[in-house]
């Protein structure tokens, strides 16, 4: 009956947050971000001590039943452990030491980069990170690909259930650390079942020293066990030494695996020791702000652009085709652009795992992972791009479903607030100067007016740009239609500013019996 409990519980929260990081179309509610919230790494990051207290308390009380049922690369672990059981019969786990010198030198070296600013091997060997990475950069492409076969099908019969949506890949670098990942710790736990766990991961070294106190243990029933050894086949942590009668506790992930394949009742989940020794489990608090969901107004002022747009690209594209192109200026961004909420690129790396929920769930497909742009210690942590979109003048979701407050909470009137980066304009790139024609897409999507058009040549406008009110969004660079290089871009900061963006005054229409 605990098996079957504890597998029901693994399924349910694997496959609900798996479909968290794969929901593209936004049906999952909002608070369904406390999946990722009650991760031990993004609690301890976002200092969420409600959180820690309900994790290490549930330790305290029943071992690792974190690395058995809550998260979600342990349950990855189970399930390429399963598969392999059904396709080798005769497989069979041993007992084995426990690498202790190695699994705390990992956490050492681990906590030792982190504290001085090198955050990156955190995010690499965190399991919800590395998981959050496989669903994004691996599994959610399938899905949408999927997705798009379904809409093709079901719209040859009028029915628009599905729409396609786009598909595009979110950096060689970290696709390749994802597979290698998936492949690594597949092949472990193919292999020996929880090595992984119990050797690497840092969370499975502090919560298996934790658990060793735990207060109910898998025992042995002495003078029911023969020393079958058959609990210690059947154990994927490889720590039941059945012929000392011995469990390996900082090794023991509760499965349950071995109360169940005994066929003489010789093993217990109980109480150890005397039954006035009990540690009340916390409480568990959620601090959870929902996200607030507004109307995407600027689309529709990115309806009113298009047309414009449009008319000076083919132009250009006309010219280019005849060999007329001018020499341009290059767009050479010196300083990358960190999410809204992010505060610093310090703050950043001090705080993200990657686990790339924030570009998962990016409405606006703006995220992608980093390289090198925000150093060693930035890699793979979400950049801003505005290749595929802009940054959503509205949108708080990457700071509303953050797990550790690398990207903070922030309301509408905040995000509004944010500058995080200031606009730059290339003149000799925009069509207005090298062509001659109107255009003004830039100014016509920007939310602040940050960028607007000035008189230039008889009829013509021309942009001019004014930082202390551009809030780095995005959107004048995404719509311009300047090629080969772009005519303006936003230039990234390393610390994000409080700007102060006047509101227009609207008047209040009294509306008579008549209606007018």
């Amino acid at each position: 009956m605990l098996k079957k409990i504890r597998v029901t519980a693994s399924i349910i929260l694997c496959s609900l947050i798996t479909l968290y990081f794969l929901d593209f179309g936004g049906i999952l509610p909002q608070q369904m971000s406390f999946m990722a919230d009650i991760q031990f790494i993004p609690a301890l990051l976002a200092l969420n001590i409600a959180i820690v207290g309900a994790l290490v308390g549930l330790t305290l009380l029943f071992g690792r039943i974190y690395c058995s049922s809550i998260c979600p690369m342990g349950i990855y672990q189970d399930t390429v452990a399963w598969l392999s059981k059904k396709l080798i019969r005769k497989k069979r786990y041993s007992y084995s030491k426990a690498k202790t010198i190695l699994r705390w030198s990992i956490l050492g070296v681990v906590i030792v980069s982190f504290v001085f600013g090198f955050s990156f091997l955190l995010g690499l060997l965190d399991p919800y990170g590395a998981y959050g990475r496989i669903v994004t950069h691996l599994f959610r492409p399938a899905y949408l690909a999927g997705n798009n076969l379904l809409a093709e099908i079901f719209s040859k019969f009028e029915n628009y259930t599905f729409y396609k949506v786009s598909i595009y890949g979110l950096g060689i670098f970290s696709t390749v650390i994802s597979l290698l990942t998936l492949i690594g710790i597949g092949f472990l736990a193919w292999r020996n079942g929880r090595t992984y766990c119990n050797t690497v991961c840092p969370v499975g070294t502090v919560l298996g020293f934790i658990g060793k106190f735990s207060i109910f243990k898998i025992q042995f029933i002495d003078e029911n066990c023969n020393s079958c050894g058959l609990c210690t086949m059947k154990c994927k942590a490889s720590c039941i030494n059945s012929k000392n009668k011995q469990v390996d506790y900082s090794r023991c992930v509760t499965c349950f695996n071995c109360i169940e394949t005994c066929n003489r009742n010789a093993l217990k989940f109980a109480p150890v020791g005397p039954k006035r020794q009990k540690v009340a489990e916390p409480s568990i608090a959620y601090n959870y702000q929902k996200g607030n969901q507004t109307v995407d107004d600027s689309k529709r002022r990115f309806l009113s652009a298009t047309l414009i747009t449009g008319i000076a690209a083919g132009k250009l594209l006309a010219q280019e085709s005849a060999g007329k192109l001018l020499p341009k200026k290059d767009i050479k961004r010196e300083t990358p652009i960190a999410p809204p909420g992010a505060l610093s690129f310090e703050h950043l790396q001090d705080k993200c795992i990657s686990c790339h929920l924030c570009i998962s769930k990016c409405p606006s497909h703006v995220l992608k992972p980093a390289f090198l742009e925000y150093g060693l210690s930035g890699m793979m942590q979400p950049k801003m791009y505005f290749d595929h979109g802009f940054c959503n003048y509205d949108c708080t979701v990457c700071g509303d479903v953050c797990p550790t407050g690398a990207i903070t909470k922030l309301d509408v009137d905040a995000k509004h607030q944010t500058q995080m980066g200031k606009v730059q304009f290339i003149k000799e790139n925009c069509i207005v100067y090298y062509d001659e024609t109107n255009c003004g897409a830039c100014s016509e999507h920007c939310p602040t007016q940050a960028v607007h058009m000035v008189p230039y040549k008889g009829v013509l406008t021309i942009p001019e740009t004014d930082q202390s009110i551009c809030v780095g969004c995005g959107g004048c660079e995404y719509v311009c239609p300047a090629i080969p290089f772009k005519a303006i871009f936003v230039e990234g900061l390393n610390m994000q500013n409080k700007v102060e963006v006047k509101k227009e005054k609207t008047e209040e229409i009294v509306i008579d019996d008549f209606g007018f």
